[in-house]
């Protein structure tokens, strides 16, 4: 970074424009990418499921809470885990300042993993987080939405991932699924997101994306190895 080219203001303020040219080349191109996710078909839900949440015991269509809209995200807990992923934590740390904004735009968000629900709340509780998080424990829901694979696929070597078979290092996957539910009360699946397509989740990534450093990671043993629990970052 000591060796970054200096220059002029008015040399600053040419490339500057030169790159917003860019920069709105690219805000272009995902409004029109947004506009084509919103029109691509939906598969409609056919399958009850029922998750554990505090709350009780409540179906998929329950979990809209009388909203028409519902994001979830797939987070990484498996059922014989102590902890939540320390990646999708990551993640989940922008989510509780997000919820009050989304039910006021119709979208209802809930965390889902396969973790016991008195393993979801203990962690949650430690993590000081307060939006909604059920557990598929006991339904076939992550395995349908191809975030939870089995034993035989990881001894194999090979999962269902992304749209597409590869090779994943650990038994849970992190995702975002979209689900509408019309008048009549029919849900439908309108799109998923895995990898790098949840990087649009993460507020943290967004803003170090802007900074000289950038995200830093390309010298590490791989991108997020800098990264802890928010409570366990040694000063």
């Amino acid at each position: 970074m000591t060796e970054h080219k200096v220059v002029s203001r008015d040399e600053w303020v040419a490339a500057r424009r030169e790159h917003l040219v860019k920069e709105k080349e690219l805000t272009r191109l995902r409004d029109r990418l947004s506009r084509e996710r919103r029109e691509l078909p939906w598969v409609k839900v056919d399958r009850d499921y029922v998750f554990d949440g505090p709350d009780g015991e409540q179906t998929l269509s329950d979990l809209f809470d009388g909203r028409s809209q519902l994001l979830v995200y797939h987070f990484m807990f498996g059922a014989d885990w102590d902890e939540g992923c320390p990646s999708c934590s990551f993640w989940a740390d922008n989510y509780d300042p997000l919820v009050v904004h989304l039910n006021h735009r119709d979208v209802t968000l809930v965390a889902v993993s396969a973790a016991p629900l008195a393993k979801l709340e203990a962690y949650k509780k430690r993590m000081g987080w307060s939006f909604k998080w059920v557990s598929s424990a006991g339904n076939d829901f992550n395995r349908d939405y191809h975030v939870s694979f089995t034993p035989e696929e990881m001894e194999k070597g090979e999962v269902y991932y992304n749209y597409g078979k590869s090779q994943f290092p650990a038994a849970e996957a992190p995702g975002a699924s979209i689900f509408y539910r019309d008048d009549n009360g029919d849900v439908f699946h309108t799109y998923s997101c895995y990898a790098r397509g949840l990087d649009m989740l993460n507020a943290t990534y967004h803003m170090l994306d802007l900074v000289p450093k950038g995200r830093d990671e390309q010298d590490l043993p791989y991108s997020m190895a800098w990264l802890r629990r928010h409570d366990s970052y040694v000063d």
